[in-house]
């Protein structure tokens, strides 16, 4: 039963017929998994809070950057350095005591997938990469769980539900990745501040009805959002019954064609003995003016042109935000200077 300070919070659900005690009671037994407390994931988590979901569990290994302040809005600039599962459960619970929040201060990886899915109804997928939307579906096809999708890109997103009532799943809509560098990252590309919110709200309201039984699921049916134009259109597409997701990838960053590095470092190791390595730095100006550990810059896409620039008389270490970007500057560098040793900066400074 909801206590009267409950049925305070939750006065203008109760007051729906189509929600009412019985649908907030419905919300207070759910339990939901967000993957990624990032742009996608700080509006989910918000919404589903403040609705009442009673259990809800946050996955998320990374820090919170200055940079994530245009967009992740729960966070404050004390926040900086500080790990986002706890953040976010720390403001969330100032919005709502009643609620329980289990936090993983983990990424989602093969070994933690399904044991983190069984225990949920709903997992939402917050995430910016390729790697990690292939796995949260793989994942929750084998646990038969729904999933929420959401993706943003400059200034349009996208959402829609995988593996509802098995229903259509991301890899009927996307059987492939795309190749490395083909669509870029937020951080490689920008994008409009206020637009994850609004595609965050998307995916909560796709959650909320799962959950309340009520108005119809976007299974089936690809929601596409622009920023710009407010267009906003419906794409169906259907389940490929082809597609048998029994096991998980061996390792998805080969599955979805990341390059492969033989050798990789963290920033503390190198800190440790600088003097044995030569530096690159592949980030944009941009970035460069903002934050630097010192080094020979060479943007990424300026790389073909300047490459014979870089002082090889050392094991060469390469670097950039996330460790992505210089895997695929280091893809390059060992065919076009052969017999030099290229080492990654694993996730980069950050």
């Amino acid at each position: 039963m909801l206590s009267k300070n409950e049925q305070k919070i939750y006065s203008r659900h109760l007051r729906l017929n189509e929600i009412g005690a019985e649908g907030q009671e419905k919300l207070k037994q759910a339990k939901v998994l967000v993957v990624g407390a990032g742009g996608l994931g700080c509006p989910v988590l918000q919404y589903l809070t403040a609705a009442g979901v009673g259990t809800i569990g946050i996955v998320d290994g990374d820090v919170v950057d200055v940079s994530n302040l245009q967009r992740q809005i729960l966070y404050a600039f004390e926040d900086v350095g500080k790990a986002k599962a706890k953040c976010a459960s720390n403001r969330l619970k100032s919005l709502n005591p009643f609620v329980k929040f289990k936090v993983y201060q983990e990424f989602l990886t093969n070994e933690n997938a399904l044991g983190l899915f069984k225990k949920y109804d709903i997992i939402v997928d917050g995430s910016d990469n390729f790697q990690t939307r292939y796995l949260c579906n793989d994942t929750a096809v084998i646990t038969n769980k729904p999933l929420v999708f959401g993706s943003i890109f400059k200034f349009e997103g996208q959402v829609t539900v995988f593996n509802y009532n098995n229903g259509p799943t991301y890899r009927c809509l996307y059987p492939t990745p795309p190749s490395p560098g083909a669509v870029p990252s937020c951080s490689d590309i920008g994008v409009l501040g206020v637009l994850p919110g609004i595609v965050g709200s998307y995916q909560a309201n796709e959650t909320l009805k799962m959950i309340l039984g009520i108005g119809e699921v976007l299974s089936g049916k690809l929601l596409t959002f622009n920023a710009l134009t407010m267009n906003q259109m419906s794409f169906n597409f259907n389940k490929n019954e082809a597609i048998n997701i029994q096991v998980l990838e061996d390792n998805y960053d080969v599955f979805c064609g990341l390059p492969q590095v033989d050798e990789e470092i963290t920033l503390e190791v190198f800190n440790g003995k600088k003097m044995a390595y030569n530096l690159l730095d592949v980030r944009d100006h941009w970035e460069r003016a903002q934050d630097s550990i010192g080094g020979k810059h060479i943007p990424l896409n300026e790389l073909p042109a300047r490459y014979t620039e870089i002082e090889i008389n050392k094991p060469v270490v390469v670097y950039c935000k996330s460790g992505i970007r210089s895997k695929r500057a280091i893809e390059f560098l060992e065919a076009a200077i052969p017999n030099t040793s290229f080492i990654n900066l694993k996730d980069g400074i950050g």
